[in-house]
């Protein structure tokens, strides 16, 4: 919501001005301008980076005007999720939860948390860190190294995404300049025509610079450092995950290892102790 204020804002902000000092709007609309800056800077964007990168900016763009999906109801969900899983592992033993993660999806303890078990790769990753319990792994040492190597493994593939935004923010104003230098070309090969027509040559090829400007700092570079907060949110849930296992296998109590999980989250999203119970009295019972 944020996002689409502010988008509005710098549009108001920008064209309300300048029409209000006695601009003219359609000076401002110049097409080609507007072609030669985006498109050269989705081509410079598609040169510099993997496939991956590119699509992985395409399916999370929407994120920008959604924001994280990790709110303070979906870390109360993972919450009594990871006590339904501790308790079970507490009371019948680690290999219990064995066929909770070999087929997660037809698991009945997973489906009562339907905002995590929807999201493929949460799924994965706690499933994959639960099978080694149940193979036998018990030092939370060597445990938290790896969980720690993956988490910023997966947190350096997102980071590369939102650095691909800035960095074609950090062109726009050097592709600006391109378009306004290709209409100052166009505007001497009519050096002859009437003052009035050279002046909307030469405004016309002005905008170039004044878009690529605009876009940069009023938008793209905007864009890239809200992907890099979303994804760091991302980071955190994974987090909280890695928190409430090492405290499992250290031999907490469930109520005790979702405890040191709730701790490490951020005031924006951290329940208090009492929700956590009142949301751990409401789960249907196994």
């Amino acid at each position: 919501m944020f996002a689409i204020i502010g988008f509005v804002v710098v549009i108001g902000s920008v064209i309300g001005g300048y029409m209000l000092g006695g601009g003219h709007l359609g000076v401002l609309w110049q097409p080609f301008e507007f072609m030669i800056i985006l498109g050269a800077a989705f081509g410079s964007f598609m040169i510099g980076n993997p496939k991956q990168v590119v699509l992985g900016l395409v399916k999370n763009i929407g994120t920008v005007f959604k924001g994280s999906r990790f709110t303070k109801a979906s870390y109360l969900e993972l919450l009594a999720m990871l006590y339904a899983l501790f308790k079970l592992a507490k009371t019948k033993g680690d290999l219990a939860l064995e066929s909770h993660v070999e087929k997660p999806e037809e698991s009945p303890l997973f489906t009562k948390f339907p905002g995590f078990s929807k999201d493929h790769h949460l799924v994965e990753f706690l499933c994959d860190y639960l099978r080694l319990l149940t193979l036998g792994t018990n030092n939370a040492h060597e445990m938290e190294n790896i969980i720690d190597a993956e988490i910023e493994a997966h947190h350096h593939e997102l980071i590369s995404i939102s650095g691909a935004m800035s960095n074609m923010a950090d062109a726009m104003p050097a592709l600006g300049i391109v378009a306004a230098v290709l209409g100052v070309i166009h505007t001497m090969g009519s050096i002859t025509e009437p003052p009035e027509v050279l002046g909307h040559l030469i405004g016309g090829a002005l905008v170039g610079t004044f878009m690529g400007v605009l876009l940069s700092y009023g938008f793209f570079a905007p864009f890239g450092r809200s992907l890099e907060q979303t994804f760091g949110t991302e980071s955190t849930y994974l987090m909280c995950i890695k928190a409430g296992l090492l405290a499992h296998m250290q031999g907490y109590a469930p109520q005790v290892s979702i405890e040191f999980a709730r701790k490490i989250l951020p005031s924006t999203v951290k329940p208090s102790f009492k929700e956590v119970e009142d949301y751990l009295a409401n789960v249907p019972p196994d």
